[in-house]
This record gives C-alpha cells, sequence and structure tokens, in this order.
C-alpha cells in the first residue's frame, strides 16, 4: 500500500533518462503527478567524461523544452545546426540542407551531460516529481485499480499508469511479453570528441562509406576559444575492437583520412567509447495500465539522429491524451485513453524509422555503380527545392500530426 512518505501518483515512470525524465517534467506542467524510478546515481550520470555523447535536437523537440521551461537554462550550451551536408564518400554530388534566414535552424546540439544536469535540476525543484534514483525495482504489479513497483529495500509506490522508459533493454516491456521486431546492423558506433583548426559554421556532416556512415557533428567552441565537433563513426562489428584499441596517432590519422581536410588539423579529445548498433520496433506500445515511450518502444540507427527526438513524439503525444482524458475526467490509465496514444504514434515511429533503416542500408551497398546512382539521386534532391523542403521539415520533427508540447 501507498505511505504518507509515498503517496499515490498518476504515473510511475520507470527509467528517469533523458526520455523518462522529459516525461515527468512535460506531465508536471499539465498537473499530472509522477513517481520516477531509475536504477543509476544522477552523480555518475552526470560526472564529467561519463558519456561523451551528444545529441541532435530537432526544432520540435526544442519547442517541447521551451513549453516545459527548460529552454533557458538549455541555451547558452546549445550550438545551432545551420544546415547538413550529405555526401557519398565526399564524391561529387552532395546535397546541402540549409533553410532560408526566416525559417531558423536545423535543430542545435547538445552534450547529453548537460541534457541531463537541466533536467535533473528541474525534476529536483518540481513537487509533483517524486524522484527514486539509486533504485531497483524487484516486483511490479499491474491491477484492476492501479500500478505499483516494489523496490529492494521494501518501499511500494502505486500510480494509474505505468510508464516503460528504460531504454533498449527495458525489463518492464520484456516482463510484460510484447513482441519485438528486431535485428542487428553487426556494426558499432565509435563515439569520440574532435577539437580542429578550422570552424564548422554549425554544419552537421553525414559522410557515408561502404563500411558505415561517419557523422560530425557540430559542438560549441570550448572555454579556450577551441572548435569543436562530436565524431559519430560506423564501423563494422568485427573491426571495432581494433578501432578502439589504435593509438591515439593512429586513430586520429584514420579519422583525418575521411574528413578530407574540411576542418584543417585535428585532434582526438578525452576517450572514445562505442556502443552496438541494432533496430528493434514493437507494433504494440500499450497494455494493460502500461505504455511504452522512447527506446524502449523503438530503437533505431543513429544515422538521421533521430532516436531521441523520436522518444520526445512520444512523450508530447502521450501528454496530451493524458491530458485530454484528465480534462474529461478520466484517470491516466484508461484504456480508451492509451488506444488513442497508440493509435497517434503508430505511424510516426514506423516511418522514422523505416525510413532510417532504409538509408542506412541504401548507403551501405558497395561498388562504383551503387555509388553513382546514389549520387545522381543525390544531385536530383539537391535540384528540387520541394525535397529538400520536406527532407528539412522532417529533420525538424514539425511534419505529421504534432502534440501540442511540440508546437512552437
Amino acid at each position: 500500500m501507498a505511505d504518507k512518505l509515498n503517496p499515490r501518483r498518476d504515473l510511475l515512470i520507470l527509467g528517469g533518462g533523458l526520455v523518462g525524465m522529459t516525461l515527468a517534467l512535460a506531465a508536471a506542467k499539465k498537473g499530472i503527478s509522477s513517481h520516477v524510478v531509475d536504477r543509476a546515481d544522477p552523480a555518475e550520470l552526470t560526472a564529467e567524461g561519463f558519456d561523451a555523447r551528444a545529441s541532435a535536437i530537432s526544432t520540435a523537440s526544442w519547442n517541447l523544452f521551451t513549453n516545459i521551461g527548460l529552454a533557458d537554462a538549455l541555451e547558452p550550451h546549445g550550438c545551432a545546426i545551420s544546415s547538413i551536408a550529405v555526401t557519398d564518400g565526399m564524391k561529387p554530388g552532395r546535397i546541402d540542407f540549409q533553410p532560408e534566414p526566416h525559417e531558423g535552424t536545423l535543430g542545435r546540439m547538445f552534450a547529453n551531460r548537460q541534457l541531463r544536469l537541466s533536467l535533473f535540476k528541474a525534476a529536483k525543484d518540481q513537487p509533483l516529481i517524486a524522484w527514486h534514483s539509486n533504485a531497483n525495482v524487484v516486483d511490479r504489479q499491474r491491477g484492476v485499480h492501479g500500478v505499483s513497483a516494489t523496490l529492494e529495500d521494501g518501499t511500494v509506490l502505486e500510480a494509474s499508469l505505468m510508464c516503460a522508459a528504460e531504454g533498449r533493454g527495458s525489463p518492464t516491456r520484456e516482463e510484460a511479453g510484447f513482441n519485438m521486431a528486431q535485428w542487428d546492423y553487426s556494426h558499432r558506433a565509435v563515439i569520440a570528441a574532435l577539437t580542429h583548426e578550422k570552424p564548422h559554421d554549425g554544419v552537421a556532416w553525414e559522410i557515408f562509406y561502404p563500411d558505415g556512415p561517419f557523422a560530425l557533428l557540430p559542438l560549441l567552441d570550448d572555454d579556450q576559444g577551441r572548435h569543436r565537433s562530436a565524431l559519430v563513426w560506423t564501423v563494422e562489428e568485427e573491426d571495432a575492437a581494433g578501432v578502439l584499441a589504435l593509438g591515439d596517432r593512429a586513430f586520429r590519422h584514420e579519422i583525418a583520412k575521411r574528413m578530407h581536410g574540411i576542418f584543417g588539423e585535428i585532434t582526438v579529445e578525452g576517450q572514445r567509447s562505442s556502443w552496438p548498433l541494432g533496430f528493434q520496433h514493437t507494433a504494440k506500445i500499450i497494455d494493460h495500465r502500461l505504455a511504452l515511450v522512447g527506446d524502449a518502444a523503438h530503437g533505431m540507427h543513429p544515422i538521421a539522429g533521430q532516436g531521441l527526438n523520436l522518444g520526445m513524439r512520444d512523450v508530447g503525444a502521450l501528454v496530451d491524451v493524458l491530458a485530454e482524458g484528465q480534462r474529461v475526467g478520466l484517470e491516466p490509465g484508461d484504456a480508451q485513453m492509451l488506444a488513442k496514444y497508440e493509435k497517434w504514434r503508430a505511424m510516426d515511429s514506423l516511418m522514422v524509422m523505416g525510413a532510417t533503416d532504409t538509408l542506412n542500408r541504401l548507403f551501405g551497398i558497395p561498388g562504383k555503380l551503387a555509388s553513382a546512382v546514389r549520387r545522381f539521386g543525390m544531385a536530383g534532391v539537391q535540384r528540387t527545392p520541394l525535397l529538400k523542403d520536406w527532407f528539412m521539415d522532417e529533420a525538424r520533427g514539425m511534419s505529421g500530426d504534432l502534440p501540442e508540447l511540440l508546437k512552437g
């Protein structure tokens, strides 16, 4: 039973990462209370060097952060993406996605650490969020009238709706028996931070090589005025250990070879890390008093930088639906409301993931003929303003039926 220290709340959010904590804050904005449970220690998650990854925050996701009151804290730390250059191995025929000045940017780049710091600070100051960190769930129950999670120390947390936001390996999803469509790309993303001689001018580079995409993502200059970018280099699984084991000079040489001097002299900063790449998708994202959000529902290739943004669209849609239910007197666990959430998200997530998977496979076909066909297609897009505008709207996350919180 819920006790005085932990009264029953509207949501029981399992997973307090970027998506889970954004869900709690967005829900609180609509007067919806939550318990947020996470195994990790927030001090470790926000420590310097813990996670070198950076995330592209689309226009729609930025609107969400603005609408839940995070924009002022985040703004100084974000680097605007002014354009995206897409090229097949740096050969002629590249596409440049560059919006008109009045259209704003294509998004912003943030270090994951900075996103966590801002989210965690906001959550601590929000009375509608009860945050349980360093907490292991030993039992989950979904009954007729509500849900509960029992923690290792015996604490029982109760709510109306359980939300699984634990990422790709979600134990809540596995326990509920959801069927997953999934495959392994047999590739790993090698992550590193670079400083470089020439400014990036806000350009995000997506360079496609037969062994995988090579992305350079713009970051703010450091406190010494050095120009910085985040590297996401996709390598075949069998080569990953060798790439990670390269000496600093050899690793820098391999990166420089693929960059063709676009940023001049480069230096690799800090530690390298790597992450396995795979595709996973559940056709069904709800069950009795349970909703999946973020990577618990769909894990995708990072090729287009849309994984986190897709999770933010889940957050916006779920909160919209819950707030609408609240207005007409329905509780958060109402089956009708959950069905509406699932229907809303099904087509959008499948389309984004399908397009990303197809793009990855298309650019992975080796040979001169395949490269020539790709470059011919890219030249066609470059010359067709309507097509370019469509791709830019997709990159901004501003297409389709947007939740209220993701609108400007």
